[in-house]
């Protein structure tokens, strides 16, 4: 029983690798041929696409006619030559001769051209098919999260044009050729049973050898295209972070990883040679046998005069055709290899992007409501794979034209937060309110800087927007970059800005978009971090100035003065809502605690009685507590203290003794 399912398990294997490759092309090539979802694509350009499919296959079609006809042209040549010596029908059939292979030239450049048209059309649908998943719905920064997708970039810029183009050369060839073989397998049965025949048997036992070498192809073809996919990531890498590099003297290192990587292509092109070595052997080979075979059978039928010379030339012909065209069908089986390890990658890209997309079953997510303000209502924020919890039931508003200042320890989900607010993660409980995204404008610490001209930069993302040089002289101007137009030949160059501009100057540079766009709403994540104190101020009172409503993420004290508000994240995800004043008044008082506490231990170095719970009452009286630390002296939870604290509610500790809220100081007493 057990050798029988070893038997069975490559049939088993084989089919389930065929029905994943049919799946595959369905997927790919479905909705092109096809079309079932609703203004996918419209119904002209079906029928034109199928018109020239049609077309494709009767001229495929008139090629194997033709071909054939000049088989039996030349056998009536060869006999008006050497037999008849008939001047008259010499030059009669040389003339109907030289028309057909002018024929088949004709018929052989339309047929090639008709299928790149068709193959291009094709390239040029997916392609945008493609393009338009990975830009929708934010796919292409969440596939970032899909660890096991490799080189996006990649699938979309080197693998989608050889898919159309293999396809439409492997059908069309392999129609073309299939027509071929079967119509000279007929010429030879006609002349010579026997050839006919033992030509067939020598094509099967021919395409199982093919095949095979064909599948150790494909294997090594697909790991081609992963190794190459990253030894040019690598190659990108450097380019993208030259100046860290440069600054870490690191090449050598980067050298190691390159060659590294240089070193797996070149091994796979080694063993990609040697396979297409035996390829280009059992081809010629194979040839070979078929050409020499039919003088083997024909030659002494002639001699005996039961032939004549013009079958022995057409039979010739005929199977020197029937080898070509099983070479160009087996040659175009390998690259049905390439095909299929595209095909592959490109339904695996596909069907990621779908899925990125799609809302998880059966998880709790952040309700967005739009409306012209923003505010938190009991939110719990998680990371996207629901393993941490960033912030707990947090609750805010932020009114009109006021600033809010996001601090706490690094790592503890600052940024997060605006990903929450942009709508990148959602991963949690409770409802945010935000305007929409179009009155919201990003600043992150790191600007995102377009390819494009200078003025394309300024008025990003809005770039139909309409303004005079006149104008965004003024912006930049305001933003400290006059001397930029000194650098460039004007608004409408194109050069390498990521570059020639610094960050601090990129910095500037985002804030001059705000400064064109002029949106209701302002993220700011650190967006002033390279810049002196200086700008730094210019700049957020410009924005000040624009009565836009703004959130920054900082670390600077200085960022306290442009702020009416701060939202402090704690590292055990709760977190405090504070007027800037009331933020300052507790740095001072938890300064002071640290000083008076640091004293007061080193006087008593020795006194093990007192017990942290003395010292937090001690504390109590004269400092306040914070809610991590009220979690020791009480036995409630600190979602239960935060809770009774912002409604002003007393609370009883281990001691029996009732402290309550005192709100001015923000602390309990």
């Amino acid at each position: 029983m057990q050798s029988k399912v070893s038997r069975d398990q490559p049939i088993t294997n084989a089919r389930l690798t065929f029905n994943q490759f049919w799946e595959n092309v369905r997927a790919i090539a479905g909705p092109y041929w096809y079309p079932t979802e609703p203004g996918s694509r419209a119904f002209s350009e079906v029928i034109r696409t199928w018109s020239m499919l049609v077309l494709l296959v009767l001229l495929i079609i008139a090629l194997v006619g033709v071909t054939a006809f000049n088989t039996f042209i030349s056998n009536y040549l060869v006999n008006v030559i050497i037999e008849e010596k008939d001047a008259t029908k010499f030059i009669q059939t040389l003339s109907i001769y030289g028309v057909s292979l002018i024929c088949v030239t004709f018929l052989v450049g339309f047929s090639k051209f008709l299928r790149k048209r068709i193959a291009l059309d094709w390239y040029e649908w997916l392609n945008n098919r493609i393009l338009s998943k990975y830009l929708s719905n934010r796919a292409y920064y969440r596939i970032n999260f899909k660890s096991d997708l490799d080189n996006p970039d990649q699938r979309l810029s080197q693998e989608i044009e050889p898919i159309t183009s293999n396809a439409l050369s492997f059908s069309a060839t392999l129609l073309e050729k299939v027509l071929e073989m079967t119509t000279f397998i007929i010429i030879l049965w006609s002349i010579s049973q026997l050839i006919a025949v033992v030509l067939l048997t020598y094509t099967i036992v021919g395409n199982l050898i093919a095949i095979y070498i064909t599948q150790e192809l494909n294997k090594i073809n697909q790991e081609e295209l992963e190794l190459k996919a990253e030894y040019n990531y690598s190659l990108t890498h450097v380019r993208n972070h030259a100046e860290s590099i440069a600054f870490f003297q690191g090449e050598n290192q980067e050298l190691n990883i390159i060659q590294r990587r240089f070193s797996n292509l070149l091994k796979n092109a080694e063993r990609k040679i040697n396979w297409e070595r035996g390829k280009e052997i059992f081809n010629r080979g194979y040839q070979a046998l078929i050409q020499i075979f039919p003088f083997l059978v024909l030659g002494p039928l002639y001699i005996n005069d039961e032939i004549d010379f013009g079958q022995v030339g057409q039979a010739s012909i005929a199977a020197g055709l029937f080898a070509n065209a099983m070479a160009e069908l087996i040659n175009e089986f390998g690259t049905s290899g390439r095909f299929s390890s595209y095909a592959e990658r490109l339904a695996e890209f596909s069907n990621a992007l779908e899925a990125v997309t799609k809302q998880p079953e059966n998880v709790s997510t952040i309700r967005i409501l739009e409306e012209n303000h923003l505010a938190f209502e009991n939110v719990t924020l998680q990371t996207p794979n629901y393993e941490q919890v960033i912030v707990e039931d947090l609750s805010l508003s932020v009114q009109p034209g006021e600033g809010l200042l996001i601090v706490g320890p690094s790592g503890r989900g600052k940024s997060s937060l605006l990903r929450a607010i942009a709508g990148l993660w959602n991963a949690g409980t409770g409802r945010l309110v935000r305007p929409p995204l179009e009155e919201v404008l990003f600043l992150p610490q790191r600007p995102y800087i377009i390819l494009g001209t200078l003025r394309e930069q300024l008025l990003y993302p809005s770039t139909s927007r309409q303004m005079t040089d006149a104008e965004l002289k003024e912006v930049l101007q305001q933003v400290n970059l006059q001397n930029l137009l000194s650098r460039v030949d004007g608004f409408d160059t194109e050069v390498p800005w990521e570059n020639i501009l610094s960050i601090g100057e990129q910095q500037r540079l985002a804030f001059a978009r705000l400064l064109v766009t002029h949106p209701s709403f302002t993220i700011l994540d650190e967006a002033t971090s390279a810049l002196d104190l200086q700008n730094e101020g210019r700049l957020y009172q410009q924005l000040q100035d624009t009565k836009t409503t703004f959130i920054s993420v900082g670390h600077r004290e200085s960022l306290f003065d442009y702020h009416q508000w701060v939202l402090e994240l704690a590292q055990d995800s709760s977190w405090q809502l504070v007027t800037v004043q009331d933020y300052r008044n507790q740095k001072i008082i938890t300064h002071n605690s640290t000083e008076n506490t640091r004293i007061t231990i080193d006087r008593l170095p020795n006194n093990e009685s007192q017990d942290q719970s003395e010292i937090l009452t001690q504390k109590a009286k004269s400092v306040g507590l914070s809610h991590k630390e009220m979690t020791e002296l009480t036995f409630y939870s600190i979602k239960t203290i935060r809770s009774k604290a912002s409604k002003g509610e007393s609370i009883t500790d281990r001691d029996g003794l009732t402290r309550h809220y005192d709100k001015d100081l923000k602390v309990w007493k």
